[in-house]
């Protein structure tokens, strides 16, 4: 017995000393992998070993990176004609997520969320007062050509109606359940409080709404989906059977750790004052609008933070950092999601959440990379830091993050705020040395 206590003990040891730990300076080089792109918001590599990257493009288009490094001159996906009109100043709608199916190899299935006009079988008022539906949609690769999505294969899964055209979301991921997780923003404008957004609660808060929460369907089953038996609400009369978190306020970007215990981590955006990065639980409410960040919210008053509020029942974020906005040592204006990293280049980030954020300057690209540390004690806030790119000014907005087959990272970039020029990069995440 004593024997085994000491070892039990020098392992925790071992695992304390090696552990990831913040303070040690992070830095980086960018490696140019990719440029000629309008605004890319996902790279994803196809799982059926052809070593094909499929960039997802705020605009409309999923466009092919080769395996000899060139870009396929026609899109793979063209969704343009299907989207609603972009604004050409700013814009968080589009062609926001894509997603294969687990068995993409056998069934040339994948995924997408995409803005379109506002369904026309929905109410007359939402008819004329919303401003856009996003869709979740399923296609099939052409059965004679792998490089060319078939767009007759379309079949809408969900859609949800958004009053505003902010706060979208979008992100979607397969859990290692095999289920299918959505994001969606609170529906748009400020605080969680404007025209259609729930009385007094807002949306993020109201289990009828599917705004503002991490969905969770099963695509497997039912036409055209079925709900997961343990869903948190699955049997409720109270509240939207796909629910499986809220309580989220525009969580933007999404992706499941490739190991530790697999957890979902988003980043979700905040008001004026506080950024947070979550880990997505089965049933929690992340607090928006009552909660942004680990602090109280009062929609009313959104640059002053009350000093108490109802926190019973809430989960809160595991990192956070100050929105420039309001905190003047704060880091960015918002947060962008990223990933746990779990390659080799650079074991300093082994177990980290490498993430972002897109920009110091609406006006001016000034995005910032970050790294949240992981806490030696249970329950304690990841400790976050810059990242310094030390071969290059870094002077882009930071869109997303990518993780290739060898999970390996990437920052996908912008010069400009809205999707409409195709000068736009994404960068490999390399060691500084």
């Amino acid at each position: 017995m004593q024997r085994t206590w000491r070892t039990l003990l020098t392992a925790m040891l071992l695992i304390w000393f090696l552990a990831p730990s913040a303070g040690a300076g992070v830095k980086v080089k960018l490696q140019l992998f990719v440029d000629g792109l309008i605004h890319p918001l996902e790279m994803l590599t196809a799982p059926d070993g052809t070593q094909r990257r499929f960039i997802v493009e705020q605009s409309g288009a999923i466009v092919l990176l080769l395996p000899d490094g060139t870009v396929r001159p026609a899109p793979f996906l063209d969704l343009t004609d299907k989207m609603v009109r972009l604004n050409r100043e700013f814009d968080e709608r589009g062609l926001l997520g894509m997603a294969f199916h687990p068995q993409f190899k056998e069934n040339s299935k994948f995924y997408v969320v995409y803005s379109g006009p506002v369904s026309s079988d929905t109410p007359r008022r939402v008819r004329l007062n919303f401003n856009c539906t996003n869709y979740l949609s399923e296609f099939r690769v052409s059965k004679t050509d792998p490089n060319q999505a078939d767009l007759a294969t379309e079949r809408i899964i969900y859609r949800w109606h958004k009053p505003q055209f902010n706060h979208n979301g979008g992100a979607i991921a397969f859990g290692p359940d095999g289920y299918l997780y959505i994001a969606t923003g609170d529906g748009g404008s400020a605080n969680d409080k404007a025209l259609f957004h729930t009385e007094k609660i807002g949306n993020a808060q109201d289990l009828k709404s599917p705004l503002g929460k991490i969905l969770r369907i099963n695509v497997n089953a039912g036409d055209p989906y079925s709900i997961p038996a343990d869903n948190p609400f699955a049997d409720s009369k109270d509240a939207l059977p796909e629910i499986y978190a809220y309580g989220l306020r525009n969580p933007w970007r999404m992706s499941f750790d490739t190991g530790g215990e697999h957890q979902l981590f988003t980043a979700d955006v905040g008001q004026n004052a506080y950024e947070e990065v979550d880990i997505i639980v089965k049933g929690a409410n992340y607090g928006w609008n009552r909660m942004e960040g680990t602090r109280c919210f009062n929609p009313d008053d959104p640059n002053k933070q009350p000093e108490t509020c109802e926190k019973s029942g809430l989960t809160m974020p595991i990192a956070e950092y100050g929105n420039l906005t309001v905190v003047k040592d704060g880091k960015g204006l918002s947060v962008t999601g990223g990933y746990v990293y779990r390659g080799k280049a650079i074991p300093q980030l082994q177990g980290t959440y490498v993430f972002g954020d897109w920009s110091r300057q609406f006006i001016q690209p000034e995005g910032v990379l970050l790294v949240a540390f992981p806490p030696k004690e249970k329950g304690a806030m990841w400790a976050i830091e810059d990242v310094e790119v030390v071969n290059m000014k870094f002077h882009s907005y930071v869109l997303a993050f990518a993780q290739d087959e060898d999970n390996e990272l990437y920052v996908l970039t912008s010069d400009n705020t809205a999707p409409t020029r195709g000068v736009d990069k994404i960068y490999k995440i390399v060691p500084a040395d």
